[in-house]
């Protein structure tokens, strides 16, 4: 136990020398290049953080649409892809017709869907079925290894003693695979969220943390811009740390219940 606490304490050292060194970074170019509407200060960006964002009704307004559209493009995306991974997992006949799909999604070119989808929808839905798209096949390829990779053993057990197909997905392979799956969620929607803001800037939707970027950038806000990027950085973080520390949990009270078995 204390190796443990030890080696945490090294890492969250080395992580925040990390952070050191892209602020020193950060630092170091504004006074190379020496110009406020290329490279913004440290100090007007934070001060941006709390005058033109947090302190800001606007800010919060267009965050929650925002995040709202990136946990809903999740939803879906999750739905789906476990929906097509799952039978394919079981049934390689399935996942040989699915795969071709999910291949021509993870090279389809981003901006270029952003742009046919603005004439084909609206700013506000574009943005929405991007993020959709580039989760689905990553969240796909996750599931799939996931009940790939579940012992032969468990699936001679459940043939021998004839459990159906939908009860063993359900009762059994959900089960076993959610604390892979809940470990990565984080990351997924700080990806999707990610995407979210690019497409929203491309589409400059309207009270949105993108459509902001798009205005900021349009009005030469730099340290406004830089604010919100900065921001979006730490929502993504605060996000990916939440579920990982929740997976973290989950997996603690599986394997309590499992000794206490």
């Amino acid at each position: 136990m204390k190796r443990f606490f030890t080696q945490r304490k090294l890492n969250i050292l080395i992580s925040a020398l990390a952070v050191a060194v892209m602020w020193a970074v950060w630092i170091i170019a504004y006074y190379a290049v020496g110009n406020d509407y290329i490279i913004p200060s440290f100090r007007d960006t934070f001060l941006s953080v709390f005058e033109e964002c947090l302190f800001k009704s606007g800010f919060w307004i267009s965050f929650l649409n925002t995040l709202l559209r990136t946990l809903c493009a999740f939803a879906v995306s999750f739905a789906i892809a476990s929906l097509l991974a799952v039978p394919g997992a079981l049934f390689p006949g399935f996942n040989a017709f699915v795969k071709p799909f999910t291949v021509f999604l993870r090279t389809l070119p981003t901006l270029a869907v952003i742009l046919l989808l603005l004439i084909w929808t609206n700013p506000r839905v574009a943005p929405v079925v991007v993020t959709v798209l580039v989760l689905f096949p990553v969240i796909h390829a996750r599931i799939y290894a996931a009940v790939s990779g579940i012992d032969d053993g468990v699936r001679h057990t459940l043939k021998v003693y004839g459990v159906k197909k939908s009860v063993a997905v359900f009762r059994i392979y959900l089960p076993m695979i959610s604390p892979s799956l809940l470990s990565q969620t984080g990351a997924d929607i700080s990806l999707g969220l990610k995407v979210m803001i690019s497409a929203e800037v491309l589409a400059s939707t309207y009270k949105s943390l993108g459509g902001m970027m798009q205005e900021a950038r349009l009005f030469l806000e730099m340290p406004r811009l830089a604010a919100l990027t900065l921001l979006a950085v730490l929502i993504g973080l605060v996000i990916d740390v939440a579920f990982t520390s929740l997976a973290r949990l989950t997996d603690k009270w599986a394997r309590k219940d499992g000794v206490n078995d």
